[in-house]
């Protein structure tokens, strides 16, 4: 079985992740931090060796479920339609959990910059790569907004996505600037992502209903 190149590049950031966990792992404390509140302040801990091997290990799932899916999904001639786009989505969540993971090693080994700033921007920039995504993905089981009205109709599921990857987009940049909000940032955060995500699914209802009854 060939292997694309964008494949080999999530391998590498997998392997990178590792080796980063076998470079922390003598520098830490029995117990770290690896939880933060909304205000950027720790509330929870964990045993170094859980704590440094758990993130790496998920990375290697997910590397997996995403390397499976374009082989397994009934659709996946649809996925080979967009499938750069797609490799490419799977290279820039594995590299914020390394983000995530990086900046919480940082943190336990005395360089301590705030969650507070960085998750909210991190997770802005994922939202607005999403969004573009979005707007190029095909019709399948596994990637994008799948509602019971999207899997029914290609039309539903375009448009869909069309206005899914401005909503993402803006949604992007609503959580970078609510860095500046400080605690309040990851409730905007967490109510944005439930408008849209409503707001989404009834939109597709509403677009289906359409289609019906033409």
């Amino acid at each position: 079985m060939a292997y694309r190149r964008n494949e080999w590049l999530m391998v590498m950031m997998v392997l990178a992740s590792v080796l980063m966990a076998g470079w922390f792992y003598p520098q830490l404390p029995e117990v770290v931090a690896s939880h933060w509140n909304a205000e950027g302040r720790v509330d929870g801990y964990m045993d170094k060796g859980m704590a440094t091997f758990m993130l790496p290990g998920m990375m290697l799932l997910l590397a997996a479920l995403f390397f499976v899916i374009p082989r397994i999904d009934p659709l996946k001639e649809n996925i080979e339609k967009f499938r750069d786009a797609y490799e490419e989505m799977v290279i820039v969540i594995l590299a914020f959990f390394l983000f995530i993971y990086l900046q919480t090693m940082l943190w336990n080994i005395g360089i301590q910059i705030s969650v507070a700033l960085t998750v909210p921007f991190g997770v802005g920039l994922l939202f607005i790569y999403l969004g573009f995504l979005l707007q190029k993905a095909k019709r399948n089981w596994f990637v994008g907004i799948r509602t019971p009205w999207t899997m029914s109709s290609d039309r539903v599921w375009e448009k869909t996505h069309k206005v899914g990857g401005k909503l993402f987009k803006a949604m992007g940049i609503v959580m970078i600037l609510s860095i500046f909000l400080g605690g309040l940032a990851f409730y905007v955060m967490i109510a944005g992502m439930l408008m849209v995500v409503a707001y989404l699914f009834w939109y597709s209802y509403v677009e289906y209903e359409k289609e019906k009854n033409r």
